[in-house]
Order: structure tokens, then C-alpha cells, then sequence
């Protein structure tokens, strides 16, 4: 699998490429991700890759002759499943669209930035706009890691264990993890619930899954639980 990252700013790209489940699914070749730098396709001596919004208002917009020469260049070398733009628009991306998103193969990331990118961009390349939540972050570089991970991790042979992605939370009936414990038995008077040292594995699934729709049901009637088990 490919991913191209259209990005004002690939530093921001760094660490999370180089460190953890995606430079591992990198170097065993599962997936391929190649950053272009914005700047590189702008003009004029300072490589101006925004200006101000036509009609006023605050902010800078990312102009659009940057975007259109490294997407068309990119589009003479090689097809795409997807021309993905993350922004508050887009569908809500959630599990199910990982899922959907991890049996295709090639696909372009384009990172907003200021006040977002000329709208001609959009109207001519972009496929899908995706958001990954209702709330504001600072780049779309932040969204496209997010959109590289929950993709990855789903490709036969890029975790560990076969089984970890597909018991996951979200991709279970209820969509909420179960609450998870490891040794020692107890700690600073904290005990791990008996089932789970039972050795009776039905039980304990039988337990699994009812916390996990414990937790669904808590949310789905907005009842925030704290750590001490009561209500707020």
C-alpha cells in the first residue's frame, strides 16, 4: 500500500514515520509513504505557497498553483484508489471506514493548513474529504498519521498478532474495549476482578463482553463515569 503526503510542512511528519507501527510497517515493506513537500512546487525567489482569502477575513489560505503541479505530476506516474483532503466538511471517520479504506492501495494525502486550501484544489482532484472529529487541530499532517496508522495496522502481517486488529476497540459488537489487567494480582490494594483468574475462559468472555457493553450503554446515555465508579 502507498501513500503520497501533499504536505506545507513534512517536519511535522517526522517522528511518527520514523518510530513505532508505521516504521515497522515500512521497513517490512506492507506499506510505502513518500512526503512532497509543498514548496518544492511553488515559484518566485520566496516559494510563496499561500496569500490572503479573496473578500477579506482573517487568516491565509494555501494557493492553489503548488497543489496542481505536484497532483498532476503525481497522476502522469502512477494511479490512486483515493485523493483524500482532511477537513471539517468531510465524512466522520470511524472504524468501518479503516476497514473499507485497508482493501485499497494507493492513495494521496493532501494536509490543509492555515485557513484551509483554494477551493479549486478540491473541486478538481480531491475524491474524498474526511474528518477525523468535531474539533479543530493545527495541520492536516496531524489527521493524515491518524488515517495511516488505523489503515495500516489492519494489513495482514504488519502486527504481531494476527488477532490484536480485529479485537481491537470499535471492532467489536459493542465498539468499547473490555478492561484490561496484567501482574502483579494486586497492587497498592487494587485487585484484579477473581473471573479473570478463574481459568474459566467462557465465564471470562461471558464477563468481557459485558463490560465492554456496560461501557457502550454509559455512553450512548451520556452518563460520564469516573475513575472511582460514580457518576458525574
Amino acid at each position: 500500500m502507498r501513500f503520497d503526503i501533499i504536505s506545507s510542512n513534512p517536519k511535522i511528519l517526522e517522528s511518527s514515520l520514523t518510530n513505532g507501527l508505521i516504521k515497522r510497517a515500512i521497513e517490512k515493506k506492507y506499506i510505502e509513504v513518500i512526503t512532497h513537500n509543498l514548496r518544492d512546487y511553488a515559484t518566485g525567489s520566496y516559494k510563496q505557497i499561500d496569500d490572503s482569502p479573496y473578500g477579506g477575513g482573517a487568516g491565509m489560505v494555501l494557493k492553489p498553483e503548488p497543489f496542481f503541479k505536484c497532483l498532476n505530476k503525481l497522476l502522469n506516474e502512477q494511479n490512486y484508489d483515493e485523493i483524500i483532503y482532511f477537513s471539517p466538511q468531510g465524512s466522520k471517520y470511524e472504524q468501518q471506514s479503516a476497514n473499507e479504506f485497508s482493501l485499497k492501495e494507493n492513495y494521496i494525502l493532501i494536509c490543509g493548513h492555515y485557513k484551509g486550501i483554494d477551493e479549486r484544489v478540491i473541486e478538481k482532484f480531491v475524491t474524498k474529504e474526511i474528518s477525523i472529529g468535531d474539533y479543530v487541530i493545527s495541520c492536516g499532517e496531524i489527521a493524515s498519521i491518524v488515517f495511516i496508522d488505523s489503515v495500516s495496522r489492519l494489513i495482514p502481517g504488519v502486527l504481531g498478532d494476527g488477532e490484536s486488529a480485529m479485537t481491537d476497540s470499535f471492532q467489536t459488537e459493542f465498539g468499547f474495549d473490555y478492561p484490561q489487567y496484567t501482574r502483579p494480582e494486586e497492587y497498592e490494594g487494587l485487585k484484579v476482578p477473581d473471573i479473570l483468574l478463574s481459568g474459566n475462559h467462557l465465564e471470562i468472555e461471558k464477563w468481557r463482553m459485558q463490560k465492554a457493553e456496560e461501557k457502550f450503554k454509559n455512553i450512548k446515555n451520556n452518563k460520564n463515569i469516573n475513575r472511582t465508579g460514580k457518576k458525574e
